[in-house]
């Protein structure tokens, strides 16, 4: 992994030559996520080996969660508000070009720390991530993400474990 690195994105990658082989993925990196930045809409990052090709890429920005929505172990030590603060993955995808390096994992893995890095000045109690297909949702669920009661497809992660599970450094 040392060869990649992770960074927001700006106009010196190559958005339009990602292809992760899921269109509203593709078009999303390549035609609006430059606007959704600009507009302060989401945080967009990318991983890349040269500082211009995108070998991968996330999205994060703030969100709320229903209590009622949570797995009762989320609940139990959470204040009774209608909705706390989270954190939504909106979008991660890796390039074809460079699938089954660990990509994915080390995209997650980022996306991790810096909402654990930055949750002391804006909180979050969750990382939500709302899985596309089965095949997202299971790599979810191999990090310990927990769906939601209603929706199975929407998959919950604490940010107070993140730390603990990742060997990740608290801020």
């Amino acid at each position: 992994m040392s060869q990649y690195h992770v960074e927001p994105l700006n106009d010196k990658h190559l958005r339009e030559e990602f292809s992760c082989g899921v269109q509203p993925l593709d078009r999303y990196l390549q035609k609006q996520a430059r606007q959704d930045l600009n507009k302060g809409v989401t945080a967009v990052f990318v991983i890349t080996p040269d500082g211009a090709t995108i070998a991968g890429f996330y999205t994060l920005s703030a969100t709320e969660i229903r209590l009622r929505d949570l797995p009762d172990e989320f609940v139990k030590k959470l204040p009774r508000y209608p909705a706390v603060p989270a954190t939504l993955l909106g979008r991660l995808a890796v390039s074809t070009k460079f699938r089954q390096q660990g990509l994915g994992e080390a995209l997650l893995i980022d996306a991790m720390r810096r909402v654990l890095m930055t949750t002391n000045n804006v909180a979050s109690t969750a990382i939500v991530v709302d899985a596309k297909d089965d095949s997202a949702r299971q790599f979810y669920l191999q990090y310990y993400f927990v769906p939601l009661l209603l929706e199975p497809n929407r998959l919950v992660f604490r940010v107070k474990k993140i730390a603990k599970q990742f060997g990740l450094s608290e801020p």
